[in-house]
């Protein structure tokens, strides 16, 4: 474990807590992220994490740099994929572009405090069981398969059983008042749909914890270095998402790309337990070969997605005197999905 000073410790909290009071106070006007508002936003995220990485180079040593910094660029990477889910979430309930931002605001704020609790759990326990570093190693190594095999699309929100919970317990309205969590009616307090979309949000990222604070405590087990890198990846989240909102789809091959990653994590595990628990003459993968391979590996799966862009099924011509037998089934089927488009919350 690292001697970390007090100062630093502050430092890092000060900084959260500003960050999030200034990027609050930046919108606290609810209105659509635009492209080059989200690129600005994101720029400084970034160059906020490599800041503060220099900080922990400069003060922990270089080692603890690099820790910090590959902590960081995965759980980044890792984020990008929670993206294609809160696209998802966004679409199933119809949040109002110019509410997700808050709505991401508040799933920031729930998944720093859960990381904090899952990464102290992650490091008391390695501390004490280093075996529990191949059950890690499994976990990373099952989520790289599903990554594989499986496609976010099949995320479906309303069998979040956290969401279904809420909708047990409270009364839910259908329609939207602002970015607002509860509203009163008849002298009765009504819950909105946006507190059913953090839920959703919150619970989507308690399931990727248990992919990414394995895949983090590999790098390091450290508290300081786990979570603080954790923490400015999840702070730049939102910006990134409104980033890349409407362009998630090009980016097919980084699911393949995180899959490859999280499997080099895996083995990476599986030899740091094994020096362990087995023998100190079994080779460890250093830091540096860690941050190299997660950064070609995630270059590469951009590039790639960039360069090979998913094809567009170009519509074919409907064969002559089939045009107007065709028109009523598809002016029903645009009625239809229109009627699905007006509805606030399914």
């Amino acid at each position: 474990m690292l001697d970390v000073p007090i100062w630093l410790w502050a430092t890092f909290g000060i900084s959260v807590v500003v960050m999030l009071a200034v990027d609050l106070f930046a919108h606290r006007k609810e209105h659509v992220i635009g492209f080059r508002e989200a690129a600005r936003w994101s720029a400084v995220w970034v160059a906020l994490s490599l800041a503060f990485a220099g900080l922990v180079w400069a003060t922990l040593g270089a080692e603890a740099g690099v820790e910090f910094t590959t902590a960081w660029l995965l759980e980044k990477s890792l984020s990008v994929d929670n993206l294609f889910v809160f696209a998802l979430i966004f679409g199933y309930f119809a949040v109002p572009k110019q509410y997700q931002h808050r709505a991401l605001f508040y799933g920031v704020i729930g998944a720093l405090i859960f990381r904090a609790i899952f990464i102290a759990a992650g490091v008391a326990i390695i501390s004490k069981f280093t075996v529990v570093l191949f059950v890690f190693a499994a976990i990373l190594l099952w989520s790289a398969y599903k990554l594989v095999k499986d496609s976010e699309d099949d995320y479906d929100p309303s069998t979040n059983v956290a969401v279904r919970l809420v909708r047990r317990i409270l009364p839910v309205q259908d329609e939207y008042v602002g970015a607002k969590f509860f509203v009163k009616k008849a002298a009765k307090w009504v819950a909105t749909p946006m507190l059913v979309v953090v839920v959703a949000i919150e619970a989507a990222d308690l399931v990727f914890a248990v992919d990414s604070v394995p895949a983090v405590l590999a790098v390091s087990d450290d508290t300081f270095i786990v979570y603080s890198s954790n923490a400015f990846a999840i702070l730049g989240l939102r910006a990134l998402y409104f980033l890349l909102a409407g362009m998630l789809d090009r980016f097919r091959y980084l699911s393949k790309g995180l899959a490859i990653i999280l499997a080099f994590i895996g083995v990476k595990l599986i030899l740091q337990a094994a020096h362990k628990t087995i023998s100190t003459s079994i080779p460890e993968i250093p830091s540096l070969v860690s941050l190299t391979v997660v950064v070609l590996v995630l270059a590469a799966s951009v590039v790639f997605s960039l360069r090979h862009p998913p094809e567009v099924e170009s519509a074919e011509p409907p064969p002559s005197g089939a045009s107007e037998a065709s028109e009523a089934p598809e002016a029903l089927e645009s009625s239809g999905d229109a009627e699905r488009s007006s509805r606030s919350v399914p």
